[in-house]
């Protein structure tokens, strides 16, 4: 084992490894104590590095995690985007080799500046610290990547009771924390510092147990009574999406087994579930709504917008309301390559995939109003919205409920639909809200608040998902504070190990 943490292939081969059990401790395979040995193993593969060894032993595990956490996209880009096998192929390890850097550089600052072998407990903070910080990092980054947080894991684990305290971030920090002082145990215990001793023992047990007393605590409490919902899900195949051949076809579909619905208070429809520019299909909407309105219902769909924005016209991802409603969304976090193309008057042209239909899209403003239904606010997430945990905070703390809507079309039977429903899970647990999940082909579902699915329409199914759910407001203390007082402490751990190894380095 020794040698696995060594210098050399080894131990980046088992790097690769570690970051590849990662996946195996997410959705769907929810196997959670893997997510605690793959931090482990990547912290014990950096003790004995230098910088520039670090700097490899980081991308291998950034490699492993990615290859195997999104595997998702090979399938997109291949079914979807025209390339072949070997191409798809290639553009995935390309994919997967770039990202991997968000793992590569926190090793080398682990191995240049933070790491303190001499002091177990500092080092182990100072890592949790560090662990968080490139979660947070890969989030933000050119428009972000907030995909395979270790914290996903304690969804349904023991740390879940932290997510409504201090979201996502605080339970990876928790984790990695952990992962940090288990392999420092015996280190402490054979130094026999009683304080350091109960000083890492406390550390150690304190976030369990303060995840397992909290887990099902109600921080918010209903605004009102129930809404009834009718969730349709008309799983129409991708290829069909966008044909014009099929666009009434797509349209009667959604209609029909609208009018066949019980009354209810919200009746959903999913992302672009109308496949046509809103302007062209004022008709079809007024008289929806008109029968929503008969019913006294609201009924929200997606739908592509175009407006004019400054001296051009522009199109955006949208959600509308009609009926017992009022408001319109555009979506504000876009998908990368499947609704807009970076460096677009380069790649345009070269493969098919780079030409997906609807891949013009332009970001939404960020001071939009919520949707309006049943006189109560509702958050709006279009699909990868609701991956980024500080956007989705600042959404649903105006807000009495969440709502999602989503086209996982894209990526088939892979792992991709289940990874993106667990996200939206953790999403109304942090926020102690109801959410409706609406999708194309799945997984439709309700979303109670402590992050359980009350109700869903497994996928690849067409069919209505009945259920209610209840408005509430109050802020649970990550909607308040939001991941402010965990930067603060994080920034105090990095100071505190930088001082440490300035002061070590004078000695």
């Amino acid at each position: 084992m020794r040698r696995l943490t060594r210098p050399g292939w080894p131990g980046n081969l088992l790097a690769v490894a570690a970051g590849a059990l990662t996946t195996l401790a997410l959705a769907p395979f929810d196997i959670w104590p893997l997510a605690l040995l793959a931090a482990g193993f990547f912290y014990a593969g950096l003790r004995h590095l230098n910088p520039r060894q670090a700097l490899g032993r980081g991308w291998c595990f950034g490699f492993g995690l990615f290859g195997a956490g999104t595997s998702w996209i090979y399938y997109s880009i291949h079914h979807f985007g025209g390339a072949s096998v070997l191409l798809a192929g290639l553009l995935m390890l390309a994919f997967t080799a770039a990202i991997a850097w968000f793992f590569a550089l926190p090793a080398w600052l682990w191995a240049r500046w933070l790491r303190r072998n001499e002091a177990p407990l500092a080092d182990a903070l100072a890592f949790a610290a560090l662990w968080v910080a490139q979660e947070a990092f890969r989030g933000w980054f050119l428009t972000g990547f907030p995909w395979l947080y270790s914290g996903y894991s304690q969804l349904d684990a023991p740390l879940a009771g932290l997510a409504p305290l201090g979201g996502i971030w605080l339970i990876s920090f928790s984790l990695a924390l952990t992962a940090a002082l288990l392999y420092n145990l015996p280190r402490l215990i054979k130094g026999r510092r009683p304080g350091f001793i109960a000083a890492g023992l406390l550390l150690l047990a304190a976030p369990w147990v303060i995840g397992i007393a909290l887990k099902g605590h109600a921080w918010t409490s209903p605004s009102g009574e129930p809404l009834s919902v009718a969730a349709i899900q008309g799983n129409i195949e991708q290829s069909m999406k966008w044909d014009p051949a099929q666009l009434n076809a797509q349209l009667a579909l959604y209609r029909d087994m609208s009018f066949s619905t019980k009354r209810v208070d919200l009746l959903i429809w999913p992302e672009t579930a109308i496949p046509v520019l809103k302007e062209s299909a004022e008709g079809f909407l007024s008289m929806l709504g008109t029968f929503a309105a008969d019913r006294n219902s609201a009924l929200i769909t997606g739908v592509p917008i175009r407006q004019q924005v400054r001296h051009e016209k522009r199109y955006f991802n949208g959600i509308t309301v009609v009926g017992q409603g009022d408001g319109t969304y555009l979506k504000q976090k876009l998908v990368p390559f499947g609704e807009y193309v970076p460096l677009q008057d380069l790649l345009r042209g070269l493969i098919a995939f780079f030409d997906l239909p609807m891949s013009d899209f332009a970001r939404g403003p960020a001071d939009q109003s919520m949707l309006q239904a049943k006189g109560y606010q509702i958050a709006p997430f279009i699909c990868y919205e609701v991956v980024y945990p500080e956007f989705a905070a600042g959404l649903s703390a105006r807000s009495d409920l969440l709502l999602t809507i989503s086209n996982d079309t894209w990526f088939g039977t892979s792992i991709g639909p289940l990874q993106h429903l667990q996200m939206a899970q953790m999403r109304a647990l942090e926020a102690g809200r109801w959410m409706i999940r609406a999708t194309n082909n799945g997984v439709t579902g309700l979303i109670d608040p402590f992050g359980k699915i009350t109700a869903q329409i497994p996928q690849f199914e067409r069919g209505i998902l009945y259920g209610e759910v209840v408005p509430m407001h109050n802020l649970t203390p990550y909607l308040q504070w939001r991941s402010w007082p965990l930067i603060i402490a994080c920034l105090l751990l990095f100071g505190w190990a930088l001082l440490a190894s300035r002061m070590a380095k004078t000695v």
